[in-house]
Formats: C-alpha cells, structure tokens, sequence
C-alpha cells in the first residue's frame, strides 16, 4: 500500500492579507513548506517552515513577506502540510458481543 507524508493546498489572498496569513500558517505547526506565488504564477519565495519556525528566524520573514505585499495585488500561498493519518479505530472489547 502506498502511503502519502505530505498534502499540498493553494489558498488565494490578497497583498494586504498576506503577511498575516502566512503567520497563521506557520503557527499551524503541521506545515512543512510555505510558496508564496503572484497571480501569473511565478513564484516569489519558498519558505521552509522548520527554519521559520525558529524564533529568531521567524520576525525577518515576516518583514519580507510584508514587503512582497506591496508588489502584488493577488498572491497565492501553496502550502505542503505534513499528513498525519488518523488513528485506527481501537480493537471491539471482548465484554461486548459482536453484531
């Protein structure tokens, strides 16, 4: 069986909306890989979320994705998220019976 580590989305803002997206982002804890891409599709900058997650890192990005904002009108952020599969469903009790 094949199995998946990761789950890519797209999620369309506006530049005024951008920098604080990406913050909420990165607080989300499960994201792996911030794009952030204009509305022709060329791409801007490619934050890896472990690094930006470290304290001293994180303020800087955040100044130059608040500075990408006034470029554009319309971003996307491609967003990759570390797929964690839920959990199996617990084994039937043996005191209940089966149906």
């Amino acid at each position: 069986m094949e199995t998946f580590d990761s789950i890519v989305e797209e999620v369309k803002v506006l530049g005024r909306d951008l920098a604080e997206q990406v913050k909420k982002l990165i607080h989300e804890g499960n994201v792996r890989r911030i794009i952030i891409k204009d509305e022709k599709g060329n791409t801007f900058v490619e934050i890896p979320v472990s690094i930006a997650a470290v304290g001293a890192v994180f303020a800087p990005v955040v100044a130059a994705v608040g500075a990408l904002a006034a470029m554009a009108a319309k971003f996307t952020i491609v967003v990759e998220k570390v797929h964690t599969p839920p959990p199996p469903p617990p084994p039937p009790s043996p005191e209940t019976p089966a149906p």
